[in-house]
C-alpha cells in the first residue's frame, strides 16, 4: 500500500495501481469505474424504488407516478439542481440505510478496501423524472470529487441502481481512464497556487480538450435494477438526464464506504453530530465531511413548512449501522 499526505494532518492510504486482482477491481483501477451486476437482487431493488416513491408521496401532493403532467416542482419536495434529495432527513430514512447495508453493497467495498472496518457516507437519493415540463434538461457538467492536492486513489464513490438505465435513460456518464490523467492535467496545465482543498473540481469545455486529446471519450453507464456502480473520485463524471425517448424514472442511492482507520478524530466527531442531526454529508465517508443544510428552502428563500427534522421511518440502530455511521468504534 502506498501513502500520500492529505489536506489534513493524517496520512491517507491509496490502493496501488500496479496490483492485478483478476476481478472487477482491475476495471476500477484501469478505467476508473466498474459495474457489479446484481449486488442487490432486482426484486429488492424495485422494492427500494417503491419505498423511495412512497417517501415522495408522503408529502401529500398531487404527484402521480403514472401521470407525467404531475411531475413538476410544486408536487415535489425541494431537490437540488442535479435531481437529488438531501433534506427532510431522507438520508436517514430506513429504506436508505437498508440499501446501504445490503450485503452485496457492503461486501463490495469490504473487498475493495480489504477490511470490514468501514465508514459509510450519509449520501442522497436521486429521482430524475424524464421529460419534465417545468424544467429543461441539465447540460453536461464534467467534474471530479477529489482535490488535486490529494494523490492516488483516495475515495471510491458508488451508485445503487434501483431502476434500469439504457441508452436513452438517465444515468452516470464517465470518462473512462481519466482517473489516470487528471494528475498529469493538474501538473502540466494548471498553476499549483490555484489548487483548492475542496474535493470538487468542474472542467469546462476548453479544459476537457486535454482529455479528449488523450483519446478519452465519455460513455453512459448502462445498468439494471440492483447493479452497483463504483468509480474512482478522480474519474471525470456527471449525471446525464433522460433523453426525450425515455420513460424511465431514474432512481438511485449514492453510497461510499472507506476504511474507518483513515478518519481523523475531528472527522469522526463531526460525522457523529451530523448523524444525530439526521443530516447529509458529501460523497466521502472518512474525510471531506461537512454538514449540508438541515433546512429545505423554497425558491423564494423561505423555509419549506414541510421540513422534517427526523425521518418518517427511522432505521433500526444495529451494531453494524452504528459502526459504519461512526457512532461506535
Amino acid at each position: 500500500m502506498s501513502s500520500v499526505q492529505s489536506t489534513t494532518t493524517q496520512t491517507i492510504t491509496s490502493i496501488p495501481l500496479s496490483t492485478h486482482y483478476g476481478d472487477w477491481r482491475d476495471d476500477l483501477v484501469k478505467n476508473g469505474y466498474t459495474v457489479i451486476k446484481a449486488a442487490i437482487s432486482p426484486d429488492r431493488a424495485k422494492n427500494y424504488q417503491q419505498r423511495a416513491f412512497d417517501w415522495l408521496k408522503s408529502f401529500n401532493t398531487p404527484l402521480d407516478f403514472e401521470n407525467p403532467d404531475t411531475w413538476v416542482r410544486e408536487n415535489l419536495p425541494v431537490l437540488t439542481d442535479i435531481n437529488t434529495f438531501e433534506n427532510y432527513s431522507v438520508v436517514h430514512e430506513k429504506f436508505m440505510w437498508d440499501a446501504r447495508l445490503e450485503p452485496g453493497v457492503f461486501d463490495a467495498f469490504a473487498k475493495l478496501w480489504g477490511t470490514e472496518d468501514l465508514l459509510v457516507s450519509f449520501d442522497s437519493l436521486n429521482v430524475t423524472f424524464p421529460n419534465r415540463k417545468d424544467k429543461p434538461r441539465k447540460p453536461s457538467w464534467p467534474h471530479i470529487d477529489q482535490s488535486p492536492l490529494r494523490r492516488g486513489l483516495q475515495c471510491v464513490q458508488g451508485i445503487i441502481a434501483l431502476s434500469k438505465a439504457g441508452p436513452e435513460d438517465g444515468s452516470l456518464m464517465v470518462l473512462p481512464r481519466s482517473n489516470n490523467h487528471v494528475e498529469e492535467y493538474f501538473d502540466t496545465k494548471t498553476d499549483p497556487m490555484s489548487w483548492d482543498k475542496i474535493d470538487w473540481r468542474v472542467f469546462d469545455e476548453e479544459e476537457m480538450e486535454f482529455f479528449h486529446s488523450q483519446g478519452l471519450k465519455p460513455i453512459k453507464v448502462e445498468v439494471e435494477p440492483g447493479d452497483l456502480i463504483l468509480w474512482d473520485s478522480r474519474t471525470i463524471h456527471w449525471g446525464a438526464e433522460p433523453e426525450a425517448e425515455s420513460n424511465a424514472i431514474r432512481t438511485v442511492i449514492y453510497v461510499s464506504y472507506s476504511p474507518a482507520a483513515l478518519a481523523s478524530a475531528e472527522s469522526i466527531k463531526m460525522k457523529q453530530q451530523i448523524f444525530r442531526d439526521h443530516g447529509a454529508t458529501t460523497h466521502w465517508a472518512h474525510d471531506n465531511i461537512f454538514p449540508r443544510d438541515l433546512l429545505a428552502y423554497l425558491p423564494d428563500g423561505s423555509v419549506d413548512p414541510r421540513n422534517r427534522s427526523e425521518p418518517l421511518e427511522p432505521p433500526e440502530l444495529t451494531d453494524r449501522l452504528l459502526k459504519v455511521a461512526g457512532m461506535k468504534p
